[in-house]
């Protein structure tokens, strides 16, 4: 008979003192605490980087808009007179040649300008009320207004209206047959009963600024403007 196997005993566990236990619960607290502390500080870390960017995108996009808006903020101002570009300047230029064409005086030009302005911001659009706001006429059909002056189809012809100078002519015929006593009345009603507007108010706001414009591209620009980097009309 083969002799039986040894039983082989387990070891026996140590029993550890007070004092190791209690390190190993310390160090047990340690690491819980090392953990715990971790998210905080990557809070901690993400938060101020996240509105540092957002700052960043907003103040980008706020001088974007404020460009936008306002010509010359900006440290290299873009050449502007009362809020108007080259472009619009150009345009304005445009008109008081016109007018001087037609031997209209320069009150006559200014009027023109300011009329434009209160269209279309002295902008050559090809595109009017009907298409921005669903604006109709009183019977009920669509507003076919462009250009500068924003004319309707009963104005001229498309390519008429949206020609600078030859809008401008057309203003200046409906101004002179509309409004003879012009020169007696405010300029808001002359534009006003010339375009045939609902609002006999509306252009005055934009008065000022037509005759800042207007002597700026003429040469002769008021106190606080420049004529540096902006159109000139031929002289008279």
């Amino acid at each position: 008979m083969p002799a039986p196997s040894a039983v082989e005993t387990p070891p026996r566990r140590v029993p550890r003192s007070k004092a190791s236990r209690a390190s190993a619960a310390r160090r047990g607290r340690r690491r819980a605490r090392v953990r715990s502390r971790w998210p905080r500080v990557a809070l901690a870390v993400a938060v101020p980087v996240v509105l540092v960017s957002v700052f960043l995108i907003g103040a980008g996009f706020l001088a974007r808009s404020l460009d936008d808006v306002f010509g010359g903020y900006r440290a290299d101002p873009v050449p502007a007179v009362a809020g108007y570009r080259v472009e619009q300047l150009a345009n304005a230029c445009t008109i008081v040649v016109a007018g001087r064409d037609l031997g209209l005086d320069a009150r006559d030009q200014t009027i023109a300008v300011m009329t434009a302005m209160g269209e279309s911001s002295l902008r050559n659009l090809d595109y009017g009320d009907w298409e921005t706001n669903g604006v109709r006429n009183p019977d009920g059909s669509r507003t076919t207004s462009m250009g500068l002056f924003q004319q309707q189809d009963s104005w001229g012809s498309r390519e008429a209206r949206l020609d600078p100078y030859t809008a401008a002519v057309l203003f200046y015929r409906a101004m002179t047959d509309r409004v003879p006593d012009r020169a007696s009345l405010e300029p808001t009603l002359v534009a006003h009963r010339t375009q045939v507007n609902d609002d006999a108010d509306h252009y005055a706001r934009y008065w000022d600024r037509a005759v800042r414009v207007v002597a700026a591209v003429t040469g002769s620009p008021q106190p606080g403007d420049s004529i540096d980097g902006i159109p000139q009309c031929p002289a008279a």
